[in-house]
């Protein structure tokens, strides 16, 4: 029995154990990012424009990370009060919020009155039509990172194989 390509894998071998892991799944994380903006459906643009990616490499490992440093972004991803404890559908199972069980009065300034109607606020108004705030019982999750990762897990992994392949 003669056995050959036994070169040939040993080459496939030694340049699989050196491939590059960092541009794949920086590609990949850039995927999950455009997916995250795609899902944001907030007023401004503000919380789209935090959605940030990071790429961690160590000896024996690559991490892609994604990421937002805007601070009332946990409230859109898992919803807040009564109302996002009863819908908050999309959200990790591995997270398990607290919600606040009465509702609230948000400031005037916090925000414009197209916003507020926007996001189902009540408008409380003096009897001249001065806002004096915005009254909610909370709002539903809108989850926009988690399903980012996890709706397209598939098409990252493609993207990670075909930059692995380039290298291969």
């Amino acid at each position: 029995m003669k056995v050959t390509g036994l070169d040939e894998l040993a080459e496939r071998f030694e340049k699989a154990s050196t491939a590059d892991l960092s541009n794949a799944v920086r590609k990949a994380i850039l995927h999950v990012q455009a997916m995250a903006k795609a899902n944001v459906r907030t007023a401004s643009g503000e919380l789209k424009g935090s959605i940030l990616t990071e790429v961690k490499s160590t000896s024996n490992s690559v991490t892609g990370i994604c990421y937002t440093d805007n601070e009332h972004a946990v409230y859109v991803e898992f919803g807040t009060g009564p109302v996002g404890q009863k819908n908050h559908a999309g959200i990790s199972p591995e997270v398990h919020p607290t919600y606040h069980q009465t509702g609230w009065i948000i400031p005037p300034d916090a925000m414009s009155e197209s916003q507020a109607e926007h996001y189902g606020l009540l408008v409380l108004k003096k009897e001249d039509g001065t806002i004096v705030g915005y009254a909610t019982n909370g709002q539903p999750a809108r989850p926009f990172l988690y399903p980012a990762l996890k709706d397209h897990k598939d098409e990252c992994m493609q993207i990670i194989r075909k930059e692995l392949r380039k290298q291969l």
